[in-house]
């Protein structure tokens, strides 16, 4: 299959440490994520991508590949099922860089399989994620949950 690449940036009105603290952070992730992802962050480790609800259900999974506090994050991607299939790995790449008194936050998820289930998700919850995450920054406030509806 053709493998394919998404990409999605933003700017928030907050300062590079404290949104990257906001993507690692339990307390923070939950109010515009509704999941913990959960990692001891060195390269090699595996991270779990697992829900705030009663079901505490893990979503996702991967290794982290690079940690570079505060600019650079990059882990693979899998459904569960998929954990042991580095076949159905994709990566993602999470940069945010100081800009003009604000931070730009950028998301870049490669590998994925054209006309996926996994690209049809990722292609509208990384917008939703990424917004969720700024109007918090910005207003103290996530967005309601949006996706799963």
């Amino acid at each position: 299959m053709d493998k394919v690449k998404f990409e999605y940036e933003m700017y928030v009105s907050a300062a590079q440490e404290k949104l990257w603290d906001a993507l690692f952070d339990p307390k923070m992730t939950e109010k515009y994520w509704q999941h913990e992802n959960i990692s001891d962050w060195k390269p090699g480790s595996k991270w779990t991508h697992k829900g705030t609800d009663n079901e505490k259900s893990i979503d996702l999974v991967g290794t982290v590949v690079e940690y570079s506090k505060p600019s650079r994050l990059v882990i693979t991607w899998a459904d569960p099922q998929d954990e042991n299939n580095k076949e159905k790995h994709s990566t993602v790449t999470i940069t945010i860089q100081p800009y003009r008194g604000v931070s730009k936050i950028k998301v870049t998820h490669e590998n994925l399989e054209s006309g996926s289930e996994m690209l049809k998700g990722i292609t509208d919850g990384w917008p939703i994620v990424v917004s969720s995450l700024k109007t918090l920054m910005e207003t103290g406030n996530a967005l309601p949950k949006l996706w799963g509806q």
